[in-house]
């Protein structure tokens, strides 16, 4: 997996939110974050919300952190938008520097991957330090994605 480094503005997202901790993800009973991109699609989402820049990029945010990896936080499945949608939930990406893992490959188990890389980088007291403000997942194709992770 592939890494690089950019800085980002803020920018706005709406869609749908839940909370959860990766705990409850590891178990379909508890986990949220599947059925919340079920539900996502199955309001067309994408279509729905008035999109930013009309790329057809979808994002999953996380934020909201009560602590680190092991707390509670938000996921958003939605849309860059250009104003705050008042039907839904909606998610400031935080300006700053962000340590970007390429993911390919089918989805969702790229993505899993991506995060496992991710969590390993982190685990083992890399020269980076997460911020745990904002991080999100930016979908560029069916079978091409990116995790963004917020660093000091």
């Amino acid at each position: 997996m592939q890494t690089k480094f950019v800085n980002i503005s803020n920018f706005q997202i709406s869609g749908l939110q839940v909370r959860t901790r990766n705990a409850d993800e590891t178990d379909n009973a508890t986990g949220k974050i599947g059925p919340l991109w079920v539900q996502f699609f199955a309001k067309n989402l994408p279509e729905t919300l008035p999109a930013k820049t009309g790329d057809g990029k979808i994002y999953g945010v996380y934020s909201n952190y009560e602590s680190d990896a092991s707390g509670l936080f938000d996921v958003t499945a939605g849309v860059a938008v250009t104003a705050a949608s008042a039907e839904f939930a909606n998610v400031t990406i935080a300006a700053g520097r962000y340590m970007v893992f390429n993911c390919e490959g089918e989805m969702p188990a790229a993505i899993i991957k991506g995060w496992g890389e991710v969590w390993s980088y982190f685990a083992n007291a890399g020269e980076h330090e997460r911020r745990y403000l904002t991080d999100f997942e930016e979908y560029q194709g069916p079978a091409q994605a990116a995790i963004y992770i917020g660093i000091k």
